[in-house]
């Protein structure tokens, strides 16, 4: 006699089923998968407290809050998120007593809109730098959920942007390639130091896919010195 498959257990295939077929779908995506251009070229400065090409994939230097999120394809570092709104992730670099310094980095986003990087870290929250492309084509600065502004610039998908950002004291300047798209004193107190975070966001339209190349990060003079 032929006992019949309880239902758990068929619930338990479907589900894996379904997981199965994401996964294919996830897979085959020509936009997910697809090779950004080549990164600019690597200039480190002999003064840096930090750089990172991502010659090496064992992304040595930095910390995951997912790691699955995170890998170094083609000596570009990758960041990638299922499918979902408001999915996040960040990989963490860099010291906590980090006060003055620049961030330099090359960033190509290929699925989604929002891509950037966090400075002055503390614990898992700092100043936030959001470089939105399609739909946006702005830059919007945050200190922890407060919003100090940004400025309208041009970044489209499946290329690659300069990205400078300047901390000093509670003075913070964003420059996109040659644009300087923020340049204010925060009207709110910054962490007084903290190491860097690149970011991995879904945002609304519940997608991420983005590059990272040629991280370097090198020491400001302090207001005081200036």
């Amino acid at each position: 006699m032929i006992r019949p498959t309880p239902i758990p257990l068929i619930r338990s295939w479907l589900l894996l089923a379904v997981v199965a077929l994401l996964a294919v779908r996830a897979d085959s995506d020509p936009v997910r998968n697809a090779a950004p251009p080549p990164s600019p070229k690597y200039d480190p400065a002999p003064s840096a407290l930090f750089a990172d090409n991502f010659a090496k994939d064992d992304l040595k230097g930095w910390r995951a809050d997912k790691k699955e999120a995170w890998s170094v394809k083609r000596g570009q570092l990758r960041a990638d998120l299922p499918d979902g709104k408001q999915q996040h992730s960040f990989l963490y670099a860099g010291d906590s007593t980090w006060a003055d310094y620049a961030v330099d980095l090359d960033v190509c986003g290929m699925r989604g809109v929002d891509k950037g990087v966090i400075v002055r870290v503390q614990g898992e929250r700092g100043l936030a730098i959001d470089l939105r492309g399609p739909g946006y084509q702005d830059l919007v600065v945050n200190l922890y959920e407060l919003p100090l502004g940004g400025g309208k610039i041009a970044n489209g998908n499946a290329v690659w942007h300069h990205a400078r950002i300047e901390i000093r004291g509670n003075d913070c300047r964003v420059t996109i390639g040659n644009e300087v798209v923020f340049d204010k004193r925060l009207r709110f107190k910054a962490p007084p130091s903290g190491g860097i975070a690149l970011a991995a966001y879904t945002g609304g339209i519940g997608q991420c896919t983005v590059y990272y190349d040629n991280v370097v990060v090198t020491p400001l003079a302090s207001e005081a010195a200036r």
